[in-house]
């Protein structure tokens, strides 16, 4: 992962490397032998040799858990949904409250496991046959004159609405009022970095495929192009990771649709566009990876030096409850055990053609097979040694056939290898090839056969491989070693030692966490939904001094390297923006146009037929004029303040850090500034980075020529001399433009957070109605209620500070 090395932040990888989509969902990576060997010199790719190791011991935590309101957002297909079943029933035995946010159609599913689920819409069958029929980032051309594009986009739109209600609405079945203390989610989810910012609260990913960059293996979804030598390739994939998340983040325009919901829906500024494909790297968010260390060992460079990265094993749920039927029981038992085939939830064009190459495969062999039918309703004609089958639980079937072929999907991978299981990968898109590789490279199976490539002579092969004797002595040692795994258990105690737990904690009831930050005389004071509420029924709070918590708070900023990318890119930024607002004057107006048009009209009971005609039209064409003139005024406003702070703010302060940045280019530390969220803090930060600038700038000049001199003589102090000018002017400059432009993007955060308190209300009312909620459940007995008071009392006009550190 490297976060914030300067090797990596020297060179904008984004812009160096080729990167193109392929047909099976992957991305072809090129990368320059020029720039894998400019790299390879560099001292923060020392020991990038990709070699891997196994975890070190997970080291347990005697830590206070503290029962919390957590909201898991995933996205995905059922094997992308059951892993974090078996995490949230875990969970919940921890005593905390779990939601499940995902798919509607997954509701059942999640509700028939006692876990709380929230609807975030999307189709993921639809989703599915659309990732088949494309199975590339970029589509088909096909798909862009069926529209799907701009159907997926709305779909897309409708899921980040959908994920950010999960984090503060009530449950839609029962009404119990929920705001989350901590998200978990996968990456695909996209909306989690973005609601936890809003929120404030700690982040946790978690995921089945590797999404942290290393030198090991590429980047699932990217096939890389580069040098065979073995340095330069570990550098090759490297950099995938950064390639694959750019390409997504901005050739699939999902940084538009991000950050125009940031803005109205979580009332917060947009991302910067070179930083939207790296958040969850340049924010180190703390990564579990639910796999087995047998089948992909944990990389080097995920070490000690980034301790928030785990490889905790697979997630498995407790075994089913089935009873097989009849048939189906006669059939496993009379024979000799069969393989299993299905591709579960892909859905393929030509079900047929994949059924005939299936059937012949099987008959070439001579086995018998349970074949599933999936969601692409496979079925063939009827023959004594294969049975059919719909719905049946993997972990229970996978206990009684000798082989399994499959779409590589992790969750089916992982159950396979626990039931001992030989593997043939057909892979369709996605990270499928990947598992497909590493079961390949683990000897538990075959090379994996793209979908596109399969024909019933490849697919024959694959399976008499797998059931060669030594791939089945090779899979049963790697399934003892995931037995000996409790991946969910590891799990859940890496989530317990990543959280910030003091400032999680109320200050009075320790027990509940805190949603509330009230400022007292002397002190903090962080307080529960459920001491706020007895404390503001009691009229013992300010509520002027009273704001919602953020335990851990989410600071987004653009990364510089120089000051002429840095104005660069900038301009462009702010272009762009300006773009936007200039198309939203005209496209605006016309949209609530539309809208008004595809209305109902609702007349009055009792008007006649030609009153309630001219009645409705009049009012109906009033309210399209007020509409209209709102959007196109709300445009105009738009693009005056994209404008204006883009000149005044948005670019001087990416020339003031680009020149801060310079001594990055030759290796040098460059000391981070503080945080700006407001006026005072910019103003803070000014002063600092003014007496530091001038200082260093002055010095630099004696110090670089004296170690240069000392380390290459003559030669050494030429050197030194000519950083040390350097640094005179561009540190000067930065420290003189700083007092500035610090100061403006202050000021300018200080209105923001003056003028978009929608969410921030939304979210201190939604507290208030939880709170109110658990008083109504558990009444607050007197004895509480006095140790409530007095403890705040207590802490908030005490001079000293809180016994907890924080």
């Amino acid at each position: 992962m490297l976060h914030g090395c300067p090797a990596e932040d020297a060179v904008d990888v984004t812009t160096t490397i080729d990167a193109c989509a392929r047909d099976d969902g992957r991305i072809d990576v090129e990368i320059p032998l020029t720039l894998s060997r400019r790299l390879s010199k560099l001292p923060d790719f020392e020991g990038l040799d990709g070699a891997s190791e196994q975890p070190p011991a997970y080291q347990t935590h005697n830590q206070r858990i503290i029962g919390l309101n957590i909201v898991i957002q995933v996205i995905g297909s059922r094997g992308d949904i059951q892993p974090f079943i078996a995490l949230a029933a875990e969970l919940q035995k921890q005593g905390h409250r779990i939601r499940l946010a995902t798919h509607d159609v997954f509701a059942d599913f999640v509700s028939s496991s006692g876990i709380e689920f929230f609807p975030v819409g999307g189709d993921p069958s639809e989703l599915m046959a659309y990732m088949v029929k494309n199975p590339g980032l970029i589509p088909n051309m096909e798909s862009l004159r069926a529209g799907d594009i701009q159907s997926k986009r709305k779909m897309v739109a409708h899921m980040l609405d959908g994920l950010w209600d999960s984090c503060i609405l009530p449950d839609p079945k029962t009404g119990s009022p929920f705001v989350a203390n901590c998200i978990i989610a996968n990456p695909p989810s996209f909306a989690h970095v973005h609601c936890a910012q809003a929120l404030g609260v700690p982040l946790h990913m978690m995921f089945t495929m590797p999404w942290t960059s290393t030198g090991a293996f590429p980047h699932p979804l990217a096939n890389i192009t580069s040098s065979d030598r073995r340095r330069e390739r570990h550098i090759a994939n490297y950099l995938s990771y950064d390639a694959v998340e750019f390409l997504t983040w901005q050739g699939l325009r999902l940084g538009d649709l991000v950050n125009h919901w940031r803005e109205n829906k979580l009332g917060l500024e947009r991302v910067p566009l070179n930083e939207g494909h790296r958040l969850l790297k340049s924010l180190e968010v703390p990564f579990t990876y639910c796999w087995s260390p047998s089948v992909i060992p944990k990389p080097r460079e995920w070490g000690p030096n980034i301790g928030e990265i785990y490889i905790s094993g697979f997630f498995f749920r407790e075994p089913a409850v089935y009873e097989p039927p009849s048939d189906l029981d006669a059939f496993l038992q009379k024979g000799s055990a069969p393989i299993y085939i299905g591709f579960g939830s892909i859905v393929v064009g030509d079900p047929d053609r994949l059924m005939t190459l299936v059937l012949k495969a099987v008959n070439t062999l001579k086995v018998r097979a349970v074949i599933s039918r999936g969601w692409s309703k496979l079925q063939g004609e009827k023959n004594p040694a294969i049975y059919y089958i719909d719905d049946c639980p993997h972990d229970w079937l996978f206990q009684y056939v000798s082989a399994v072929v499959h779409h590589g999907g992790a969750g089916t991978t992982a159950v396979g290898l626990l039931n001992a299981q030989p593997t043939v990968v057909v892979s369709f898109f996605g990270d499928q090839q990947f598992w497909g590789q590493m079961v390949a490279k683990a000897g538990a199976g075959p090379e994996p056969i793209p979908y596109s490539s399969l024909t019933s002579r490849n697919l024959t092969e694959a399976i008499e491989f797998a059931l060669d004797p030594k791939v089945k002595i090779a899979v049963q040692q790697m399934s003892g070693q995931i037995r000996r795994e409790s991946g969910v258990q590891a799990a859940v105690r890496h989530f317990h030692s990543a959280l910030p737990v003091e400032r999680l904690m109320c200050d009075v009831i320790p027990e509940l966490p805190a949603s509330w930050s009230y400022k007292g005389k002397h002190n903090q004071v962080f307080l529960s939904k459920r001491a706020e509420r007895i404390l503001t029924r009691l009229q013992k709070l300010d509520k002027k001094r009273l704001r919602f918590h953020q335990p851990k708070p989410t600071y987004i900023e653009s990364r510089r390297w120089d000051p002429i990318t840095a104005a660069g890119s900038a301009s462009v930024e702010v272009a762009a923006g300006m773009a936007d607002a200039t198309a939203g004057i005209f496209v605006k107006p016309y949209d609530r146009v539309k809208e008004h048009r595809t209305r109902p009209s609702s007349p009055l009971d009792g008007e006649s037929s030609d009153t309630r005609s001219q009645s409705t039209e009049s009012k109906s064409d009033s309210a399209t004029a007020k509409d209209v003139v709102g959007a196109f005024s709300k445009s105009l406003g738009k693009l005056a303040m994209t404008s204006t702070k883009g000149v005044l703010v948005d670019i001087p302060i990416a020339v003031t850090d680009g020149l801060r940045a310079v001594p990055n280019l030759y290796g040098e530390d460059v000391r981070q500034r503080g945080r700006i969220t407001d006026f005072k803090s910019g103003a803070v930060v000014a002063g600092k980075n003014f007496c530091d600038g001038m200082f260093e700038a002055v010095t630099d000049v004696a110090v670089y020529t004296y170690h240069g001199k000392r380390e290459e003589q003559a030669i050494g102090a030429a050197k030194g001399l000519g950083k040390g000018m350097l640094n005179l002017v561009t540190k000067t400059t930065a420290a003189t433009l700083g007092l500035i432009t610090y100061p403006v993007q202050g000021l300018q955060r200080s209105i923001h957070s003056a003028v978009m308190t929608k969410t921030p209300k939304m979210i201190e009312e939604c507290l208030r109605v939880e709170g109110d909620w658990i008083l109504e459940k558990t009444p607050a007995a007197d004895d509480e209620i006095r140790a409530v008071i007095a403890d705040f009392e207590t802490l908030s006009e005490s001079k000293t500070a809180k016994s907890r550190a924080r």
